[in-house]
């Protein structure tokens, strides 16, 4: 059993946002610290930065109207805490503590993950999808339900009738969609609107491919200040990690599907 949902669901448009910002940090320098919460919704985008790099309020409210709109946005930027920004220097080290997993995607997943793209391809709005066994649930926002039941004969799709869903509508908030974005591998932190040195982000990309690798489960934990995690040296699982979201894009275009 398994839930996707669209870069047009209100909390990836928050997700897209906040990675947007890490972009706009990584532009700065090549080892920005910052970390974003964004909540969106009914014309109005609220942001709260924690940063070591200072990000031009212009770019910030075109990188929101260009994912979202034209909406109202509420920018905060705060310095990183004082303690934090101690603890990374010098060198690459855990910048926080947690407990991460990684497993196996399945086939089931990917079955739904290319069903979810292949519909967003045709339909750039709001929508979620299950698959549990034989059971495919399809809620597409702005789209006829009669042309969506000739696609798919056997699902069930919007059983409520058509809808309009989006930011308008309804409130996203970022990391609310760990499901859609990590299966199986959710533990207990976000993956979006933080940077690398952060855990949350390169240690869970690092378990999930390596249990993509190994065909097995990966377990780990890691305390802040730590600078080996599963053996390694935690500056080459954040170049792991790095250039994997350089191959997809970057943080805003890796929050728009999450590692599955």
């Amino acid at each position: 059993m398994f839930e996707k949902v669209n870069p047009c669901h209100p909390d990836k448009v928050a997700d897209r946002i906040a990675g947007a910002l890490v972009d706009l940090a990584y532009k700065e320098t090549k080892n920005p610290k910052i970390a974003v919460e964004v909540l969106i919704g009914h014309g109005k985008c609220h942001i709260i930065a924690e940063t070591s790099v200072k990000l031009n309020r212009g770019d910030v409210r075109r990188a929101v109207k260009r994912i979202a709109g034209p909406v109202i946005v509420d920018y905060r930027e705060y310095r990183q805490d004082a303690h934090l920004a101690e603890n990374q220097k010098g060198s690459v080290k855990c910048g926080d503590n947690g407990i991460f997993k990684g497993v196996p995607v399945t086939q089931e997943q990917r079955i739904l993950s290319d069903t979810a793209r292949e519909l967003f391809e045709i339909y750039p709005y709001d929508g979620k999808y299950i698959l549990d066994d034989e059971l495919l649930i399809i809620c597409q926002s702005n789209v006829p339900t009669g042309g969506l039941r000739k696609m798919y004969p056997d699902a069930t799709i919007n059983p409520l009738g058509d809808w309009t869903g989006g930011i308008n509508v309804d409130t996203g908030a970022t990391n609310r969609k760990l499901g859609s974005d990590m299966a199986d591998s959710v533990t207990g932190g976000g993956l979006h609107g933080k940077d690398l040195s952060k855990a949350d982000v390169s240690v869970n990309i690092y378990a999930w491919l390596k249990a993509q690798e190994t065909g097995k489960p990966v377990e780990l934990c890691c305390a802040i200040g730590d600078d080996v995690v599963d053996g390694i040296p935690y500056s080459e699982i954040v170049e792991t990690a790095r250039e994997y979201i350089r191959s997809a894009g970057g943080f805003e275009k890796f929050a728009e599907w999450g590692l599955v």
